[in-house]
């Protein structure tokens, strides 16, 4: 297969193309390909999930078309270079990763080149998938139902007000909270509440 157009998608934000955008569109392409699945069907039955987030997941968006904004591309930033695909229709789902120690595998593919950076560069371009990747085949913890959702479904958090989309709402003591109400988040709130300026204006006046 000729992946260059994948490399020109991959590296399109980038203005260079990394080791790390090549596995993820190889990762992308052999995760599709488990599932017998092609890429861009624009019917969202394939969600990917990240282990990480950066240039490898630009080159998994590359292969299988899936991207945040369609809510087909989802991060769980373990700091892996590895996916999991999943068909939305039969809920079967495959983790593919690279094989341990693929950096040193790396030089057996570009003798000549001594540099570690390049000869990754090439070597993950021809290298065939069994001496690349690893598939396996996964059990979500959570339902993919449950991870998709149902459109248009909205509440407000009982305690904050502000509003929760997707059923990501949590049901406490008769409560319909947002997460970091129920159970913290990843930041603190700060001394200083910022308003918009219409707020502003309308509190002035």
């Amino acid at each position: 297969m000729n992946l260059q157009p994948l490399f020109d998608i991959s590296s399109r934000g980038h203005s260079h193309l990394c080791p790390r955008q090549i596995l993820g569109i190889r990762i992308g392409l052999r995760g599709i390909c488990s599932l017998h699945l092609k890429p861009n069907r624009g019917d969202k039955r394939l969600i990917t999930i990240t282990e990480t987030d950066g240039c490898f997941a630009d080159g998994l968006s590359a292969a299988t078309g899936c991207t945040v904004g369609h809510r087909t591309l989802r991060v769980e930033d373990y700091g892996k270079a590895a996916a999991v695909f999943v068909d939305v229709k039969t809920s079967r789902a495959v983790r593919v990763a690279p094989v341990l120690g693929i950096r040193q595998r790396a030089y057996a593919y570009a003798p000549n080149e001594p540099r570690h950076y390049f000869a990754q560069m090439q070597a993950y371009q021809i290298m065939p998938d069994d001496e690349l990747l690893t598939v396996q085949d996964v059990i979500l913890n959570t339902p993919i139902e449950q991870i998709v959702s149902r459109p248009n479904l909205r509440v407000d958090c009982d305690v904050c007000g502000e509003e929760i989309m997707n059923e990501r709402e949590i049901h406490q003591n008769g409560l319909s909270l947002c997460h970091v109400c129920a159970h913290g988040g990843y930041y603190q709130a700060g001394q200083n509440v910022i308003l918009s300026y219409a707020v502003e204006q309308e509190a002035a006046s």
